[in-house]
């Protein structure tokens, strides 16, 4: 009842914050994010704030996950490519709002641990993949969306390339944290158009996969 009451204060904020669009918000009402986050956090799991989850990464704040989603514009017959399990919170919200979720993680231990949270939430159209998240998904491509929760340098070429014509790619862009924008991008007939849909913080988009000791758990 506690979580129930602290979900509900968290949905009023992210109103109150500008976010308008009702599937996001019922979406996101819907799952648990306290299932999400480790045990030492989940006292937090309803503030509007990103918690750690090993390895060096985190649970996006919900106010820059709805911002990143409603960019996204997604509908019920989106084939959508994530870049960046991590717990699964955003793929969770993303699988109420999309046909098909596949989603990268480079750390095994987080790509494991969000197929058993899928698993218990009966949420049965996410497929999961271990490894370079850099390298997109080209078996499944093209896409009709793709979001990337990590900051690149510039729109990657790779991802770009598999985002469908008509399609869009939402990612943070910039290799400064203090100056990364959300970034919209469209592709049309003829080429690439993008759109700043404000500030934000990520950590950077990284190739390759971890070593062995940063799969026992070491800190990048």
């Amino acid at each position: 009842m506690i979580s129930e009451t602290k979900k509900i204060r968290l949905i009023l904020a992210l109103r109150q914050s500008g976010i308008t669009n009702t599937g996001i918000l019922a979406a996101m009402e819907r799952v648990p994010r306290d299932r999400f986050v480790p045990e030492a956090f989940r006292d937090r799991a309803y503030e509007d704030t990103a918690l750690p989850i090993g390895h060096g990464q985190t649970v996006s704040q919900p106010q820059i996950v709805a911002r990143m989603i409603e960019a996204l514009a997604v509908h019920d017959r989106v084939k959508l490519l994530e870049i960046g399990t991590g717990s699964g919170y955003q793929t969770a919200i993303l699988s109420y709002l999309c046909r098909r979720v596949y989603t990268i993680e480079r750390h095994r231990d987080l790509s494991r641990a969000a197929e058993r949270r899928f698993a218990e939430l009966d949420r049965n159209n996410i497929t999961t993949r271990v490894g370079d998240g850099t390298l997109g998904w080209p078996e499944q491509a093209p896409f009709s969306h793709i979001i990337v929760s990590a900051a690149a340098s510039d729109v990657p070429a790779v991802l770009a390339g598999q985002l469908g014509v008509g399609g869009i790619m939402i990612l943070p862009i910039g290799d400064d944290r203090r100056d990364q924008r959300i970034t919209r991008v469209h592709r049309g007939e003829t080429g690439y158009d993008t759109e700043d849909w404000g500030p934000v913080r990520f950590l950077p988009l990284v190739a390759g996969l971890p070593g062995v000791e940063d799969n026992d758990g070491a800190m990048q």
